[in-house]
Order: C-alpha cells, then sequence, then structure tokens
C-alpha cells in the first residue's frame, strides 16, 4: 500500500475499496462496476489483507448463488420453483400494463416478465420505467391453472444503489488531502494508476464527470477506438445510462405521443450516446431537432405542452483519422453523422474532450490502490448537481468581452464542473482555478474554433481572461499549438486568424512541433542553434531529440551531460537517443567525448552500470567515447547538457521527457519513432557562452 492508500482508508473508513478486486471477483458474470463495488462495499471496504480475502469470498459466493446468468436462467427457475423462494440479482425493467392497471415487471436475465408491481415501489424507483435498474429481489413461485395469472411473484426488492451518506463528513475527509492526492484518488475511483499518467491527462478524464454534477450540461469527446470513452458512462453511476446512437428515437429519449410516456432523460442524471460517429448512419431530422432545443433550452415538446428535464447529454463516438489530417482537410467534428453535422447542433455543446489524447488504456494502466467505492461517489457527485460554483473565478479573473453568451455559458458550467468535482467545498487557490478555467476555456475554444470551418457567420472570439493585475493570458488548444500551419482554417477556404498569437503564445507556438514539416521544433539545423527559453504542453506530439538537440551538437567535440536520474532502463535509453542524435548531428571525420554525471542507483547499481556499459561499447567505431562518473555525495539535482561549443542547455525533466510507452514492442511507432511519442510537459532554456 502506498501512503496515499493509507491516507484514503484512514480519512473515508468504509467507503473505501481495492480497485483490483473488481476483476478479482467479476469472472463471468456480465454486471456494471457499480453493482460489483456495492456488494464488495458491504464485505471488503478495508485494509485488512484477511477481511478482504474473506470478503471477496462472500462476494463470490453471492454472485455463484445468486446472480442470473442467461444461460442458466432455467436452472435458477427450478430453483425458485422447488424451494418456493430465491434471491436473485437481475436487471429489472417495468411497464404499465393500460389493460389490467397494473404495473408489471420484466427480469432481463432470468426471462420472467408480467410479475406484478406495487405502485409504491415504482414511485420511489422511477427508473424502473425506463431502461431499468439493477436490484437484489426475492422471487417466489405460486402455480395456478389460470393462464392469465403469472406464477412468479416479486417478494422483497432492493436496488442496488447507496440509501445514505454523510455529505459533511465528505467535505471534511476532503479537506485532508492536496490537490494532487485528490486528483489521484479520483483517478484511482474510476480505475487507473495515476503514476502512469500526466496531469492534464488525469484532468481530461475527470472532465468525463462533469455530466454527473453539472444539469443540462451538453458534452462531446471523439477519439480513437479503445481510449476508454463510454466506461465511466456505462459503468461508472447508477445515475446515468449508455445507449447506442444508432438505437434512439424521440419516444425512447423525450417522450411518446401515443402513451404520454416520458422518456431517458426525464429519469436519468446522465443520457450517453455511444458509437454517436459514423458519416453514413441514418439519423431522424425530427430527433435531431428535438434534441438541438433541449440542449439549449432543456425543455421538449411533441405537440403539446412544453415539458423540462435535467439529464446532462453525451455524445462519444470514434476517429478514423489523425488531428493533423482532419484540420488539413475537414474539422475536428468530420465523423459526425449528417444531420448533427450542422453548426446549429454543435454550437450547443458544452465542450469537446479530446479523446486523441487519451492513450489507448493497457492492462498496466489500471489501478490496485484504492478507490471510492463508485456508488458512494456517484451520490456525491449527484448531490453536487444542486450547487452552482461558476462565478467563483471572478474575484481573481475575468473572462474577454469578446467572448459571446453561449460561449461563456459554455465555459462557466465546464468550470463549474470542474471546481465541484476538485474542490467541493469550493475553496481553491488562485493558480488552481486558473487551471481549471484554462482547461473550460479550451474545451469551448476547440467547439468554435470547428464552427468557424462550418459557418462563415462565426466572427473570431478572443478567448483569454485577464488576471487580478490586469495580466492578459490568450488560451490556445493543443493542437492549435501543434499544428499551426493546419489550425486557422475558415469556412470558404484556408486563412490565418485576424490576430496573430504574441508574448509566451507566440514563443510556444513557434516551439510546437510540426509534424507535416519533418517535425521540426524549436528551431532547424538550416536556421542555426538560437538562445531562448520554449515551453512543451503534456500530451503534445512531434518533439524529438533532433529538434531539440540537433542544432545545438554540430561541431562539438565534447559534451557533459548533468543528470540524477539516469537510473531506470527507460532513463539509461534516453541518454542512447540523445548519443543517436548526435551521431547524425557530427561530421563522419569528427571524435566527439560524451560525459554523463549521474547518481548511483540505490536499488539495482549493478544494472544501471550494466546498461551504461552497453552504451560504452555502443559508441565504439563511430567516433564517440561514452564515459561516466556517479556522484558520491548524491547532491547534484540541476539537470543540463553543456558543450564545448559554449552551449547550455538546462532541461527541467533532463532527457526524460517522454510519457510512457511500449518499450519492448519492436512494432510500436512510439518505441521506433520520437515523434509519435506524446511528451511530459516540461521546459528547455537555451543558453550561449560567447567567449567560447
Amino acid at each position: 500500500m502506498t501512503a496515499l492508500d493509507d491516507k484514503i482508508n484512514e480519512r473515508f473508513p468504509g467507503l473505501v475499496v481495492r480497485k483490483d478486486l473488481v476483476k478479482a471477483v467479476k469472472g463471468n458474470a456480465i454486471v456494471p462496476t457499480y453493482v460489483l463495488e456495492y456488494l464488495l462495499g458491504q464485505y471488503c471496504a478495508t485494509n485488512d489483507e484477511a477481511s478482504i480475502q474473506s470478503g471477496i469470498e462472500t462476494v463470490r459466493e453471492i454472485l455463484r448463488k445468486h446472480y442470473v446468468h442467461r444461460n442458466e436462467a432455467g436452472l435458477i427457475k427450478s430453483n425458485i420453483r422447488e424451494k418456493g423462494r430465491w434471491k436473485i440479482i437481475d436487471r429489472i425493467s417495468v411497464a404499465l400494463n393500460e389493460k389490467s392497471d397494473t404495473y408489471e415487471a420484466s427480469f432481463a436475465n432470468l426471462g420472467i416478465s408480467k410479475v406484478l408491481i406495487d405502485s409504491g415501489t415504482v414511485k420511489t424507483h422511477p427508473k424502473l420505467l425506463v431502461g431499468g435498474v439493477w436490484c437484489i429481489a426475492d422471487i417466489e413461485y405460486d402455480y395456478t391453472e389460470d393462464k392469465n395469472v403469472t406464477p412468479w411473484i416479486l417478494g422483497t426488492m432492493k436496488p442496488i444503489q447507496l440509501s445514505h451518506f454523510d455529505y459533511e463528513a465528505y467535505l471534511a475527509a476532503r479537506n485532508g488531502f492536496t490537490t494532487d492526492e485528490w486528483i489521484d484518488l479520483l483517478f484511482q475511483t474510476v480505475g487507473f494508476d495515476p503514476e502512469m499518467f500526466g496531469r492534464r491527462s488525469k484532468l481530461i478524464q475527470l472532465m468525463r464527470l462533469i455530466p454527473f454534477v453539472e444539469r443540462n450540461y451538453n458534452l462531446i469527446e471523439l477519439g480513437p477506438k479503445g481510449t476508454g470513452k463510454s466506461h465511466i458512462y456505462s459503468e461508472f453511476s447508477p445515475h446515468g445510462i449508455l445507449i447506442s446512437g444508432g438505437e434512439v428515437t424521440v419516444p425512447k429519449l423525450f417522450v411518446s405521443n401515443s402513451s404520454g410516456k416520458l422518456g431517458l432523460v426525464g429519469y436519468w442524471d446522465v443520457v450517453a450516446l455511444d458509437e454517436f460517429a459514423g458519416k453514413q448512419k441514418k439519423v431522424d431530422k425530427a430527433l435531431v431537432d428535438i434534441l438541438k432545443n433541449y440542449m439549449a433550452n432543456k425543455t421538449f415538446s411533441r405537440g403539446v405542452e412544453p415539458l423540462g428535464a435535467e439529464a446532462s447529454m453525451v455524445f462519444v463516438g470514434n476517429t478514423k483519422h489523425t488531428v493533423p489530417y482532419m484540420l488539413k482537410n475537414t474539422d475536428l467534428f468530420d465523423e459526425l453523422p449528417d444531420k448533427y453535422y450542422d453548426s446549429a447542433f454543435i454550437d450547443r455543446l458544452h465542450t469537446y474532450i479530446p479523446g486523441w489524447e487519451v492513450g489507448v488504456i493497457r492492462g498496466e494502466m489500471f489501478s490496485n490502490g484504492y478507490g471510492f467505492v463508485v456508488d458512494y461517489l456517484a451520490e456525491i457527485l449527484r448531490h453536487l448537481r444542486n450547487d452552482d460554483y461558476s462565478d467563483r473565478y471572478r474575484s481573481n479573473f475575468e473572462l474577454s468581452s469578446d467572448i459571446s453568451t453561449r460561449d461563456r455559458d459554455g465555459v462557466h458550467k465546464t468550470f463549474s464542473g470542474l471546481m465541484k468535482i476538485l474542490f467541493p467545498s469550493g475553496e481553491a487557490t488562485p493558480d488552481e482555478m486558473e487551471e481549471i478555467l484554462k482547461l473550460a476555456l479550451e474545451g469551448r475554444k476547440r467547439v468554435k474554433d470547428q464552427l468557424m470551418r462550418l459557418d462563415a457567420t462565426y466572427p473570431d472570439v478572443d478567448f483569454s481572461f485577464a488576471r487580478k493585475n490586469g495580466e492578459k493570458v490568450k488560451v490556445a488548444t493543443l493542437e492549435e499549438n501543434e499544428f499551426p500551419s493546419f489550425y486557422y482554417r475558415r469556412a470558404g477556404g484556408l486563412g490565418l486568424p485576424t490576430t496573430e498569437p504574441t508574448g509566451d503564445d507566440a514563443s510556444e507556438a513557434a516551439a510546437a512541433p510540426q509534424l507535416d514539416a519533418g517535425a521540426t521544433a524549436v528551431t532547424s539545423v538550416s536556421e542555426g542553434p538560437k538562445t531562448g527559453h520554449f515551453t512543451y504542453n503534456e500530451n503534445q506530439r512531434g518533439v524529438t531529440f533532433d529538434n531539440l538537440f540537433g542544432p545545438y551538437l554540430v561541431g562539438v567535440q565534447k559534451i557533459t551531460i548533468t543528470d540524477p536520474y539516469i537510473r531506470a532502463f527507460h532513463q539509461v535509453r534516453n541518454v542512447m537517443e540523445f548519443i543517436e542524435t548526435l551521431a547524425k548531428a557530427k561530421s563522419p571525420a569528427d571524435e566527439v567525448e560524451v560525459h554523463l554525471v549521474t547518481c548511483v542507483d540505490g536499488i539495482r547499481p549493478e544494472k544501471q552500470a550494466e546498461n551504461l556499459g552497453a552504451i560504452a561499447a555502443s559508441c565504439e567505431g563511430v567516433g564517440i567515447t561514452f564515459t561516466w562518473e556517479f556522484d558520491e555525495t548524491n547532491t547534484i539535482h540541476a539537470r543540463h547538457i553543456v558543450t564545448d561549443t559554449g552551449w547550455k542547455i538546462a532541461l527541467d525533466r533532463g532527457l526524460d521527457i517522454f510519457q510512457q510507452y511500449e518499450l519492448n514492442d519492436a512494432f510500436s511507432f512510439a518505441n521506433r519513432l520520437q515523434q509519435f511519442r506524446s511528451v511530459k510537459a516540461f521546459e528547455v532554456i537555451y543558453l550561449k557562452n560567447n567567449s567560447v
């Protein structure tokens, strides 16, 4: 257990569970995570290993005896008949039989229907009427010769969800965590290992929770397959429902004219449409029109009086093309079905999550640490829907007056949602608020910039804010910084923005790699090396050692690398890749000395020395001599590269700028070519000693 795990168990006793236990008990039971964690929360909400193992066996036994597998439905029915009563775990849905004026329940896996259920239970749990609810129920069998009477009788029924919680205790416990610890706790709760992701990646994934805390929030996420876009909406909360975008109809989503039955938006906090993308998909225009009105006004109507609802709408789908391809040829909404590829629909989206920044989920990314029992957090998030934090930034920041009302609403709702998730008490530092505000502005800007490609009537918008001291901060999307030559495209043709980036933004844009131009980053060999201070964003791609260092290594004879953290295999490999850049930059007739100053690995020093020796052996015969020394005092902290030509390159992360990738996959582009790797956030400073 980590120190954070200890703290989680101390602050939230009985409300957290080890996240790897879900896999341990699930087996072949096709049930949502929140159902399994509800059971685990009853028996395994502890950090005592003996109690955990005992609880796992109890939960396994409950699932074995009471969870209904469809292929074993006949056996369960026989058990009910023979024993007279049997407890089951199944998804129950209810419909009103108008002919008999009774409510009738259907059991998804057990395969029985027309089971009478009292109206009081239906009133208490109205979601039974729409989509169904996972429940623990007692079923009885009483045969009668009357063919119109079902022999199945519903005894007791309990929805699998939390019955109560202490919100004030939640707020008090939150105050015992730093912001980084809280983000990691939430990240472990949704099932991922925080050590495998950078801060921006964590926040982007946590943005998927905003629809659960904000009423009538409209979110879209498009990106490659396998990035876990729909996981939260299907597994995380009993208050959200995930349906296929191709299955949705006006009666199912809103209201049926024939029966007057309210649709999904009337009962669920979040309605997510999966597999939403696909240009060839057939879509009912009437559905799109009603959906646009609902997304804008929170109401819908089908010829009778307007009805209101609070459900947030989420649209998730896969993209077929890379981001630079879409920016060059179409736009980031390219994959939407034709009837949704409409400026009026797109303009109603509050934020666009860049799904391409979320890596394809791999096995090692899942967490073995502790997180909330998801049903507990789901109830907390639902409680927070009553609060509004959208104006909490105003004491420190002021949005540009150029931002329209609809843009401002999108920014406000995203900011409010992230505040509630990260700072439920409403207390955050100005720097923390600024980080959230930038994400909120970026998410809406991504929508608006693409709208300007679709419709020439949309004007340029200055997505910026001012700090309390009057300093202006201009916000840009990551893809805007990465691909400026493709990004600034307007309806009717290509064109640059009316105002060029200035100040720090211009430096950042200049430093951004250009994948289309051979991954040119800070500068190029033809331009010559230049002094400067450059910042790279987390998840940015196209950054290579050739770009960062190549121009500064031409003509060198001696290089000293100082970095205390050349210990793990991937860190030593970074040194080798730096030497590869040197080998490409130097003349074949030159000989260069490379000396590394680092600290000894306290865990596997022999392996560290072996790997460094392998680099030295590899350098023989290519005109490079590689040596190293260990700082015996272990006091060095700075990371920099110094050349005998007078250049000093200061790197806040040293050579360790890349996020984790598949080191052992020889057929992975990220393994073979640096420009296909995502980077961590880092800074580089180029200094020149002109006396050398």
